[in-house]
């Protein structure tokens, strides 16, 4: 049975589903299709311990999450969510980048396809996958909200040297 969970977040409500065992989906909005909505009084240990480190990440304290991820999706998909989860905080690549680190360098379509696609959002950091030029392209949340995200991590623990922001 999946159980789902509304967090408040300061770019806007997230929507968080796992299936008893790990995270399958975070998504922007209120969005819960089928999955019924466990309110915060009955939320599973996961979802409260997902909220946690989105929190802790929200306020700077948190680099890394640490969280069991089920994302659904193909065998690409998957390869192209674990090179994303080896982006470090507050850094960027682009997906010409991604695509030549999972050994397809001719991909970057197919890349920004499975990116687009990506179940799990933030935690799964597509936001920190940019343009050739440095541009901010696409984001299921919208560039706004993928521009807090960046900025929040630019002004982190772990400051990237290189910013796009300037």
């Amino acid at each position: 049975m999946e159980y789902s969970a509304l967090y408040n977040s300061p770019v806007g409500p997230l929507f968080l589903v796992e299936n008893g065992c790990a995270l399958t989906r975070l998504t922007f909005g209120h969005t819960q299709s089928s999955v019924p909505y466990v309110n915060a009084s009955h939320e599973s240990p996961l979802l409260h311990e997902a909220k946690k480190q989105l929190d802790a990440y929200f306020k700077g304290n948190l680099t890394v999450f640490d969280l069991p991820l089920e994302p659904a999706g193909t065998p690409f998909q998957k390869q192209v969510w674990n090179a994303l989860r080896e982006i470090p905080y507050g850094y960027t690549r682009t997906y010409a980048q991604i695509a030549a680190i999972i050994g397809r360098p001719a991909a970057c379509r197919a890349v920004g396809g499975a990116n687009h696609l990506n179940p799990i959002a933030i935690i799964i950091p597509c936001h920190r996958v940019i343009g050739a030029n440095g541009s901010l392209v696409g984001y299921a949340g919208g560039i706004s909200i993928k521009r807090q995200l960046l900025e929040l991590e630019q002004s982190g623990p772990q400051k990237n040297s290189f910013s796009m922001f300037s």
